[in-house]
């Protein structure tokens, strides 16, 4: 088995970046999700408009990936149509690009080695902290990681604390926060004089399964069974990348729609390596083969929605039943 720094060089193979193919992904998924939001618009027998409207979120996922991935630098870097297409997306669906890189990238260098909330990141407090935490605090916690946050993270995650609680933080900054606020409702009520059918089927109801599977996706990768976490002078960015982010196991359709995201370990490792190189990446190297698997069952999602606190003596993240004894 290679060292963290052998395993690192080893990853730069695959951060090679097929420029055609990514040219490919971008326009071949743009195209169908632009088709998808077009018929779900339009004037059509209501299943055909709502089923075209619940695939078109799906593929929405795909361009977030693509956006993602440009933000990393991994795809279509330096392309000024890529860049002002997938960053007006960003802005629209609630995370601006100035903003959501900044945290994004915070979120990357310090992968399970802080606790506590930081923007775009779930918080995570161990149990002595929560058993002195005050009710303030305690009920902050509580919310942030509740499954109706998850459920309605268009509202949530995404409008109150991508955008507003950005904004509002440090407006000079995440300026472009405020921006996607205005952009955004300025597309509701566009929408909404064309038609109730175009601001239901065609944003709302996208905007709504993309954030909440958006974010539980997020979640789920990084609080799952069998994380492991380090902090200070332990934390090591390989370690992290093996031990503290999941594979998330999903079927071709589903790989397809989240692009290849549930290799997270894979992207952990290496942010250059571009999504649809991430199953070759983890197939290559010996090391990446041996994940804390997830998946999206209704069992594993209960499973990773339980976990609350990280217990440092068991090295864990446990319940509330589990350190009850902590719990006041």
């Amino acid at each position: 088995m290679r060292s963290g720094k052998e395993l690192l060089i080893a990853s730069k193979v695959y951060a090679q970046e097929h420029r055609w193919t990514s040219w490919w992904h971008f326009w071949s998924t743009l195209v169908v999700a632009t088709a998808l939001l077009v018929i779900a618009c339009l004037d059509l027998p209501w299943y055909v408009c709502v089923t075209s409207s619940l695939i078109a979120s799906l593929v929405l996922i795909r361009v977030f990936i693509l956006y993602h991935d440009y933000m990393h630098g991994a795809i279509l870097n330096g392309s000024i149509v890529a860049g002002a297409i997938l960053k007006t997306f960003g802005t629209l669906a609630l995370s601006p690009p100035g903003t959501w890189k900044h945290s994004h990238d915070d979120h990357h260098k310090n992968n399970a080695r802080h606790y506590g909330p930081t923007l775009g990141t779930f918080p995570v407090m161990t149990t002595s902290e929560y058993a002195t935490a005050s009710r303030r605090a305690k009920l902050h916690y509580l919310i942030s990681r509740h499954p109706l946050t998850f459920l309605f993270g268009y509202f949530t995650v995404f409008l109150w604390e991508m955008c507003l609680t950005a904004f509002i933080t440090n407006p000079r900054k995440n300026y472009d926060a405020g921006l996607a606020i205005l952009l955004h409702l300025g597309l509701i009520v566009g929408l909404s004089f064309i038609s109730v059918q175009a601001l239901v089927l065609g944003l709302l109801m996208p905007m709504a399964i993309i954030t909440c599977l958006g974010a539980y996706l997020f979640y789920a990768q990084h609080n799952f069974p069998g994380v492991i976490r380090r902090d200070g002078g332990e934390w090591d960015h390989v370690h992290a990348a093996l031990y503290s982010s999941s594979y998330m196991k999903m079927g071709p359709l589903m790989n397809w729609f989240t692009g290849n995201i549930g290799y997270h370990h894979v992207h952990h490792l290496n942010a250059k390596i571009p999504f649809y190189r991430l199953p070759e990446a983890m197939a290559g190297l010996e090391e990446l083969q041996s994940p804390v698997v997830t998946t999206l069952t209704a069992r594993d999602i209960i499973g990773c929605l339980r976990l609350k606190l990280w217990d440092p003596d068991q090295s864990k993240l446990v319940t509330f039943r589990e350190a009850d004894q902590f719990v006041t």
